[in-house]
């Protein structure tokens, strides 16, 4: 797309090939540098790394409002030059929202800092790895219209998401902090909602690339998958007694919440252990 010309990092796909590949390497031989060293806290790292990620989402959030407002987008189905300004606004947003994917890898690199391996899932790193690819052929070629329903719904969840990761740091806080499993249910309704608005403009089209709807709605359908599967392990299935009396409480199940939670984001294991 003309109007993405010379942005920071779109121009050529190689700066985004080798983060990603810089990304997967640190995690292979960050693993093996920690392997005998104690782990880091890293807390006060956490809650501004939170507050920022925090920040940056409400910011997208409320800027791709008031840019689909202004354009007077259509929810149903939106192309990508009818809006004029408009346009170009939510452009400029959805660059953050990619150039955010990038920043988001630093949820992995805590992980492995504060020696968290086992919540390094495939479900983790295939979510950190693949959003920021995919975001780089969005903002080159489909950068406006019908892109904008997906991130303007995940930033609100980055702002809850973020906004819990963050306060769980804070000791005094986590006894406030009950909404651990709505995060994941609003998760899944997120997906499932970007994939009903983006079959909406394939079942009515307004001139929006057909092939980018059926990627997409193919790639949420994964996540669906993944986070149902994540969802029927953790809240649904009854441990069995052999499992109960093996998992150490503080550091696999504290409260009823299975680790595998926080291998989609940041998050902060309430373990006392790592205290």
């Amino acid at each position: 797309d003309a109007r993405v010309r010379g942005w920071f990092l779109l121009d050529s796909y190689l700066p985004t090939f080798f983060l990603t590949g810089a990304y997967l390497l640190c995690i292979w031989l960050g693993n093996k540098f920690m392997k005998d060293r104690p782990p880091f806290s890293l807390r006060a790292h956490l809650i501004v790394y939170n507050l920022g990620i925090t920040l940056l989402s409400l910011y997208m959030l409320i800027e791709l409002v008031l840019a689909t407002w202004e354009g007077g987008y259509n929810l149903q189905c939106q192309n990508l030059h009818s809006a004029g300004e408009a346009d170009i606004r939510v452009a400029k947003v959805l660059w953050w929202y990619y150039f955010s994917k990038v920043i988001e890898f630093m949820d992995t690199i805590f992980f492995v800092l504060r020696k968290k391996s086992s919540q390094i899932t495939f479900l983790h790193v295939y979510h950190h790895a693949t959003m920021f690819n995919i975001w780089w052929c969005v903002l080159n070629w489909i950068p406006c219209g019908q892109s904008f329903f997906g991130p303007t719904l995940n930033s609100f969840i980055h702002v809850l998401m973020y906004s819990y990761y963050g306060l769980s740091v804070i000791p005094s806080m986590r006894k406030y902090l009950w909404w651990k499993k709505y995060l994941t249910q609003a998760q899944l309704i997120q997906f499932l909602l970007t994939i009903v608005h983006t079959l909406s403009a394939a079942v009515k089209p307004c001139g929006f690339p057909f092939g980018c709807l059926m990627f997409q709605s193919s790639y949420m359908a994964t996540l669906v998958i993944l986070f149902i599967n994540f969802y029927i392990k953790t809240y649904r299935k009854a441990p069995s007694r052999t499992a109960i009396e093996e998992t150490p409480i503080t550091t696999e199940i504290k409260n009823g919440f299975h680790k595998d939670y926080f291998a989609a984001a940041n998050g902060f294991l309430n373990n006392k252990k790592a205290q």
